[in-house]
């Protein structure tokens, strides 16, 4: 983006709360959007989900059960507003959230999306459910 402005050219604006937060430690850690307090602080209403590595058969397979995947929605719109995420390779996972924050994904959205089976990007999918009371593999 700064090169492209040096340039000249007229680049695309980078919202920060669209950019992954990624520690690279054991556990891993990955963010982006807002936190839960955050988003209330903002005054928006929200819906959180949470899905445990532990309910997902891969992150059991890996012998990586410990973890979690929580997710923050606007009650009223929808939007995906925050995903956060501790455990194996959610350096690798987060980037599904970052998509989906700049597509600007709701819910809905994500609900309607069909994960790969076994896999930990499915988690993903659980926690969206989860917050809309809707979590099958718990």
């Amino acid at each position: 983006m700064v090169a492209e402005l040096i340039a000249g050219e007229h680049p695309h604006p980078v919202r920060p709360e669209s950019i992954a937060g990624c520690t690279y430690c054991y556990p891993q850690v990955a963010s982006v959007g807002f936190t839960e307090a955050k988003a209330k602080e903002l005054g928006y209403d929200i819906k959180v989900g949470h899905f445990p590595f532990i309910g997902n058969g891969k992150a059991i397979a890996l012998g990586e059960p410990e973890g979690l995947v929580k997710t923050i929605f606007d009650a009223k719109t929808g939007e995906l507003l925050g995903a956060h995420m501790v455990g194996a390779e959610v350096t690798e996972l987060i980037q599904g959230y970052v998509v989906g924050r700049q597509l600007e994904t709701t819910e809905e959205d994500l609900m309607n999306t069909v994960f790969p089976h076994p896999t930990l990007s499915e988690m993903m999918h659980e926690s969206v459910l989860d917050a809309y009371g809707r979590v099958i593999h718990m």
